[in-house]
């Protein structure tokens, strides 16, 4: 008996970072998707693992439906959420990884607010058959449709999905550079240096929850990202104290960063022809506790 739960446990872990990104990117919160991942672990063991062909299709049919259990509630704390809604951030799992550009395309904060504006069944669709490779026999089986159905829910998640998507490959080098260049300028107040980083068209997404200080709606428009931070430098001058250190969030170049208090922060950037295109500010303490400095 202890040697078949060993066999099982083993089986499992070596699903467990595979189901752990699946179920991150149905929810778009890691405290939730480990939870989901623990909940499936304990479903492992109370089945009947002889007629399971796939364990890894098998395991990730049922976090699927966990996921979408869940994604119900969800829906309903999204509506009531205060301000801007951004995923819970990933920070440095990718930066020693060989296929980094790869899989940090999967979990950039821009496509997980592309994900956001799917439907439950298309995100599944999407996510199940074009990142984790299961055929339509299988999602059927796991979102209870018939295959033609799951098709078209991929085929409009797709098409949303494309859209969206920046249509030029980043330099990851590139990146770092800028942000460097954009730490530097913001802890020395510099804003003839920040305006000359930002792309005309910027975005700054701010995430506080209602717990801490952040604005309520995307800010577009350089200078309007310029006056933000401009007010943001003038009103707190505590936040000249702020230490940062470069990090890997959600696959792209940024920052954890640490106030006075001991608050912790992450920003990430997006980039595109050598200016930043999208700045991401989590402070949203719920959604950091995993961060460390």
């Amino acid at each position: 008996m202890t040697a078949t739960l060993d066999h099982g446990a083993a089986a499992f872990e070596t699903h467990r970072r595979a189901l752990t990104r699946l179920a991150y990117r149905m929810l778009g919160l890691r405290a939730e998707a480990e939870d989901v991942v623990q909940d499936a672990y304990l479903r492992w063991h109370a089945t009947d693992r002889t007629e399971i062909k796939d364990s890894y299709r098998y395991l990730a049919t049922v976090v699927t439906r966990l996921c979408l259990d869940r994604m119900k509630s969800a829906r309903a704390r999204r509506e009531s959420y205060v301000g801007q809604w951004l995923p819970e951030p990933v920070v440095d799992e990718l930066a020693e990884n060989e296929h980094a550009g790869e899989l940090a395309h999967d979990i950039s904060v821009a496509l997980m607010l592309l994900l956001e504006r799917l439907s439950p069944l298309e995100r599944a669709s999407f996510l199940l058959h074009d990142v984790f490779g299961l055929d339509y026999t299988e999602i059927a089986r796991a979102l209870d449709r018939n295959e033609a159905a799951c098709r078209q829910l991929a085929a409009r998640a797709r098409i949303h999905i494309e859209a969206g998507r920046p249509r030029f490959t980043a330099s990851r080098e590139e990146g770092l550079r800028l942000a460097a260049a954009f730490q530097a300028a913001t802890s020395a107040g510099d804003m003839q240096a920040l305006a000359e980083l930002l792309a005309q068209d910027a975005v700054l997404y701010s995430d506080g929850g209602g717990k801490r200080t952040a604005a309520l709606n995307p800010i577009r428009g350089a200078d309007r990202i310029l006056r933000f931070l401009e007010g943001i430098a003038r009103k707190n001058p505590a936040l000249a104290a702020i230490t940062a250190r470069p990090a890997v969030v959600n696959g792209s170049p940024g920052f954890v960063m640490r106030e006075s208090d001991g608050s912790i922060d992450t920003m990430a950037i997006e980039h595109r022809d050598g200016r930043i295109v999208a700045i991401y500010l989590t402070r949203n303490p719920d959604k950091l506790q995993h961060v460390r400095f």
